[in-house]
C-alpha cells in the first residue's frame, strides 16, 4: 500500500493542502507539535511529513529520532508568517557535508 504525505502547521498555513490531496493535521497549539509529530511518523501511514518552520523549530527533540530512518521524511515548509530559510539552511548543511563545501549557495 502506498504511503501518503501528512502537513502539520498552524491552520491558517496548511488549509490549502487538502485541495491538493494531502492530509493535513492543524496543530495551533505548539506544545502538541512533538506529540502530533510523533504520533503521525510512529503510525508508518506518511512517506513525508510536511512541518511549517516555526513547528519544525520548536520538534528538533522530537525530529531526531527520525533522521536515521529512510521514512518518513520530514520537510520543512514556510508558514504564513513568512520564510525562515529553514529548508535553505537544511539543504546547505546537506551539501556540505557531502562535498565539504556549499557549492549550491556559497555566497
Amino acid at each position: 500500500m502506498a504511503k501518503g504525505i501528512a502537513v502539520v502547521g498552524d491552520s491558517e498555513s496548511i488549509k490549502g493542502f487538502s485541495a491538493v490531496g494531502l492530509d493535513i493535521f492543524p496543530c495551533d497549539d505548539t506544545q502538541d507539535a512533538g506529540h502530533l509529530l510523533r504520533r503521525l511518523a510512529d503510525s508508518d501511514t506518511y512517506a513525508i511529513i510536511y512541518l511549517t518552520e516555526e513547528l519544525y523549530l520548536l520538534s528538533e527533540k522530537d525530529r531526531s529520532r527520525y533522521e536515521e530512518r529512510l521514512t518518513p521524511a520530514i520537510i520543512p515548509i514556510p508558514g504564513v508568517k513568512g520564510n525562515q530559510n529553514t529548508g535553505r539552511k537544511r539543504l546547505s548543511g546537506f551539501v556540505e557535508k557531502a562535498v565539504g563545501s556549499d557549492i549550491i549557495f556559497n555566497n
